[in-house]
Parts: C-alpha cells; sequence; structure tokens
C-alpha cells in the first residue's frame, strides 16, 4: 500500500462509527488527560442544583466529589482537573457515551431501558408516587381517595401511574392534570382538588418551599418506587468497581447517613429550606444490601 493510501485507510477506520464508539475505559482516559468531567443539573433539589452564588451544591454532587477523590489515588494523579459540565433529561445520556462527561450523579432513575445505553452504580436514592394534600384530610392511603378529585402534573409517569391504579382497584378517582407542580399544588390548597399525585421527593419540596408548610402533609405508601442511582458508561468493570467501593465505604463510615441528614433532614442553599424528608425504607435496606438493581 502506498504511503498516501495508507494515511487515507488509516483516517477512514478513525471515522468508522465503531472507532468512534469507544471511548477509552475512564480510569485510562482520565489519568491520560489529567482531567474528568462531572455533569451536574441545574434544579435537581437537593440532589445536584446551582446555589445562590451559581455553584453546583447538592446530596449527589458531594458524593461525586467523593468519588472524585478516589480517582486521584487510583490514577496517581494528586494534580486532577475537574472540569464541571451542566446536563439536562435529554442530554445527560448522549453526553456521557459521546465522552463530554465521565460521571452524572444527579436525580437520575435506574431502569432497563437506559441499562441498554448507560451503566449505574448502587441505587442511592428511591422515589415512589405519594400524595401531598392539606394536613387534617384523614387521607392516609389511595383507597382513602375513591370517588374523589386527584391532580397530577400533566406528561408525568405518576399521572398515567394513579390512572392506571384508579382502574386498577375500582376506585372511580376524578383525576385531571394541571400544567406544573406549582398549580397541582394550588389545587390543593384552594380544595379543588384532595390530593396532589408525585414523586415524594418532590412533593417534600413543594411542601417545604411553601408559605406554611404546615398546612400540607406527605401521605400514602410509595406507589412504583424508581430507584435514582449515579450513571457511568458501560462496559468500564474498573470505574464502577471504584464508585461503588466509594458508595459502600460511604455507608460503611455513616457519611452517607450525615451527607443524607444535612441535604434532606437540615436547612440547605439557597433559601435555608428543610425538606424534612425521612430516609425511605427502600434506602434503608439498600445500605445493606447496596444492589444496583434497575426500576424495570
Amino acid at each position: 500500500m502506498h504511503h498516501s493510501q495508507f494515511k487515507i485507510a488509516a483516517l477512514i477506520a478513525l471515522a468508522s462509527p465503531l472507532a468512534m464508539a469507544q471511548t477509552p475505559l475512564t480510569l485510562d482516559k482520565v489519568k491520560a488527560s489529567g482531567s474528568i468531567t462531572v455533569a451536574y443539573r441545574e434544579a435537581s433539589i437537593p440532589f445536584s442544583y446551582l446555589d445562590d452564588k451559581a455553584q453546583p451544591v447538592g446530596f449527589g454532587w458531594e458524593i461525586c466529589g467523593k468519588i472524585v477523590d478516589q480517582v486521584k489515588k487510583a490514577t496517581g494523579r494528586a494534580d486532577l482537573k475537574v472540569q464541571t459540565q451542566a446536563v439536562t433529561s435529554a442530554n445527560r445520556i448522549p453526553l456521557l457515551m459521546n465522552g463530554t462527561i465521565d460521571i452524572e450523579c444527579g436525580s437520575t432513575t435506574n431502569n432497563s431501558e437506559r441499562a441498554k445505553q448507560v451503566a449505574f452504580a448502587t441505587n442511592y436514592f428511591y422515589t415512589g408516587t405519594r400524595f401531598l394534600v392539606k394536613s387534617g384530610s384523614g387521607v392516609k392511603s389511595i383507597e382513602d381517595l375513591k370517588g374523589k378529585t386527584v391532580v397530577s402534573t400533566t406528561g408525568t409517569t405518576n399521572y398515567k401511574i394513579i390512572r392506571n391504579l384508579s382502574e386498577e382497584k375500582k376506585l372511580g378517582i376524578d383525576l385531571i392534570g394541571a400544567k406544573d407542580h406549582p398549580e397541582s399544588q394550588l389545587l390543593v390548597q384552594t380544595g379543588r382538588a384532595l390530593a396532589f399525585g408525585m414523586d415524594d421527593i418532590l412533593l417534600y419540596g413543594l411542601k417545604a418551599s411553601s408559605a406554611n408548610p404546615a398546612d400540607f402533609a406527605v401521605v400514602g405508601e410509595a406507589i412504583q418506587v424508581e430507584p435514582y442511582a449515579i450513571m457511568l458508561r458501560r462496559d468500564d468493570p474498573a470505574f464502577k468497581k471504584l464508585v461503588d467501593d466509594t458508595l459502600a465505604g460511604l455507608i460503611k463510615s455513616g457519611d452517607f447517613d450525615k451527607l443524607y441528614k444535612k441535604w434532606f433532614q437540615s436547612p440547605i442553599p439557597p433559601k435555608g429550606i428543610n425538606l424534612s424528608a425521612p430516609m425511605s425504607k427502600e434506602l434503608i435496606d439498600n445500605m445493606k444490601a447496596l444492589s444496583d438493581k434497575p426500576a424495570t
């Protein structure tokens, strides 16, 4: 093969989709480049969000910091540069797959559909559909909502879950849709709906940030529980082991519990609101099991 032909063949090989898809293993990539890119969300309170100084903070964000410390040790790069990159629900998976970001510690649900494209570490939070009601409403479970008006936000999985459950249990719930979470909460506040069904962690946030948090209660057994987990690239066992080992170490030392109390049960920036969200039974169980099992 002529030298210039060889160069052209090499360029074609480089441009082939297969070659493009092979992002190097994370620890090798980080060691070679001397930098790691950590993704954050701008408004996933209290997991990963911007504070009043426009800096990323949160439960997941702090855990990512502990992982970076371990990456420094594993790669021998004490001088490791940490780059940050904002991601959205829509672009977080493509940016991880193409190597723009190396890890995401947000509020990403670990499910089997996503596992075809990315990998997940040990589940570090669980959320399920529960109900926001006015205090003293007497509502304790979905059965108490039989024949009553319930609101959920249009276009959410929660809306479908409540509709399906109402049909399945023959509860005859009058389900209405609101354009966003604050509007759903307003319908409960003004008595136009008895309950608002949504991810419980979002309900705790809405309750905590309302003018009078004591006016509301979050009730019911969690329906269709989904795990959140740290997202990383597939087929990278060494990096997954480092991330899982870091989480296991935080759990064992009691630091995970401290971080949970700091972000879910204490005043948090920017406004000093306390979500007052107790640790779910599922999360307590998984601190022993250390499972990375997807939702479905």
